[in-house]
């Protein structure tokens, strides 16, 4: 009975061994699947999440991108009222993607060609931060605006006091050409926005009679032209003087080259850039066109024809040089076109009185250089006549954006001689776009337009000395090893 039981119990407990060893088998495969479908569940929640953020960035930038009003950019009732009175209800490019950026505090590197509506990129955030946080005290200006050209400055301050109509904030200008009594209210009165030219301001800043303390927000205006005039030091001087400020804004028409990234680098902290081309639409509103010309006495006879077209209702008119503005005012007032003209170092009474004969059509020809090219925004330019070619496709965009302002579109006249006919390919390249011949009928060239520039190949004699070169360079390129030389003039054994 006993050896019966043991026997029982021996099969009962090797039978419990079995199934223990198989429970254990199943329990490592269903750990390494469990494993597995952990592994899997993990990843496609990553997946998802990712998704996820990417879809929410995406519906952002499309949110901001596809702005219809300034309504869906948040901005104060006051704001908006302030646009709708100038009949700007639709936001551009540029504004859409620089609004809410700078809103949210971040320093920006902006991109915008000239009449794509920048100014009221930087001027609008400018305003509506002051108006979410008024200060408790007057003091002195929390924004500042600098710009190359005093012109300009006073179109960003026109702009600036449209925009801020029937609020509490103050705007001032600081530039060259006015007198010292005509600032004294900006340092003696409250002030919140001042827009001014380098020079003058540094001036009252080592004077120690202008307060960079309360600055909060600096906003640099066609930074690349303030590069070209030779600024750069003073904008830098500025810059660590109001070293207190949370924000910094550099506008320029292009981004390129080095020594505007390395200028902003030094001036911005961690910025958003923002290259803003214009829309196809945009793109469309100036129509650009030339005309070619034998010599000088030939383009002044084309210009004395199209300012007597009754289209060419308000005309800017470029020139290179300062003798060449007289040169063209007295010709063109010898063929009965009156005029006026725009250079550099003139008074600042000339400059807004010229200014004032073309805007209210007293003339309705502008004669100016390219000091003025940036500073001068005139309602209603149906026209920009190149008299002169500009000497940069940079230059060249920053003449015609002074028409087809304001959503309205515009001419771009060009006149060329044989000489700029590299420079007509150049901007054409810049532009990415063709810039269309056309003729007048009793005014066509009595010269051959001149051949595009091609590679000559070069002659029998330029390519043997080119092989004779290489040929020298080889021979340069040959080491001579000591041991090839130690035993030199000893017989060889034989």
């Amino acid at each position: 009975m006993v050896s019966q039981i043991t026997n029982n119990d021996k099969f009962c407990m090797s039978k419990s061994l079995v199934f223990r060893r198989a429970h254990d088998k199943i329990t490592n495969k269903d750990i390494t699947l469990l494993i597995i479908v952990i592994k899997i569940l993990v990843i496609t929640i990553v997946v998802i999440t990712i998704d996820v953020i990417m879809c929410r960035i995406i519906l952002d930038k499309k949110n901001t991108m596809t702005a219809q009003t300034f309504s869906d950019l948040e901005l104060d009732d006051i704001l908006i009222h302030n646009l709708q009175a100038q009949n700007i209800t639709t936001p551009t490019v540029i504004q859409t993607q620089t609004i809410p950026v700078a809103l949210d505090g971040k320093d920006i590197l902006g991109s915008a060609p000239t009449g794509t509506g920048k100014t009221l990129a930087f001027l609008i955030p400018a305003v509506q931060h002051l108006l979410d946080f008024p200060r408790r005290k007057p003091g002195p200006p929390r924004i500042l605006i600098l710009t190359p050209t005093r012109e300009l400055a006073m179109q960003i301050a026109e702009q600036a006091k449209l925009l801020t109509e029937s609020t509490h904030l103050s705007i001032a200008t600081i530039t060259g050409g006015v007198a010292y009594m005509n600032h004294a209210e900006v340092f003696s009165e409250n002030q919140d926005i001042v827009i001014a030219t380098t020079g003058r301001l540094l001036q009252y800043i080592k004077e120690e009679n202008f307060d960079c303390r309360a600055v909060e927000m600096l906003i640099l205006d066609e930074a690349d032209r303030m590069l070209d005039m030779g600024f750069s030091q003073d904008v830098e001087t500025i810059s660590a003087e109001t070293r207190w400020r949370k924000q910094t804004l550099l506008f320029s028409a292009t981004l390129e080259g080095d020594g505007l990234n390395d200028f902003a680098n030094r001036i911005l902290n961690d910025p958003v850039e923002i290259n803003a081309d214009p829309s196809r639409k945009e793109r469309k509103k100036i129509l650009q066109f030339y005309y070619r010309a034998d010599d000088l006495a030939h383009k002044v006879a084309l210009l004395t024809y199209l300012l007597k077209q009754e289209e060419l209702k308000k005309t800017i008119v470029f020139v290179r040089k300062r003798e060449r503005v007289h040169e063209l005012v007295s010709l063109l007032h010898q063929a009965g076109i009156h005029s006026c003209y725009l250079e550099g170092e003139m008074v600042q009474a000339k400059r807004n009185e010229a200014i004032k004969r073309i805007s209210n059509n007293t003339v309705n020809v502008l004669i100016a250089t390219d000091v003025a090219a940036r500073g001068i925004d005139i309602d209603d330019i149906t026209h920009v006549i190149n008299f002169d070619a500009p000497k940069t496709a940079d230059v060249y965009l920053h003449r015609i954006g002074r028409t087809a302002r304001a959503g309205k579109k515009g001419t771009a006249i060009m006149l060329v001689e044989a000489h700029d006919n590299e420079l007509l390919q150049k901007i054409e390249r810049y532009i990415q776009e063709p810039i269309k011949l056309r003729t007048i009928d009793q005014l066509r060239p009595k010269t051959k337009a001149p051949k595009p520039a091609t590679k000559k190949k070069p002659s029998q004699k330029a390519k043997l000395k080119k092989a004779s070169k290489k040929e020298e360079i080889k021979k340069k390129k040959i080491k001579q090893r000591h041991r090839d030389t130690k035993n030199k003039g000893k017989p060889k054994n034989q």
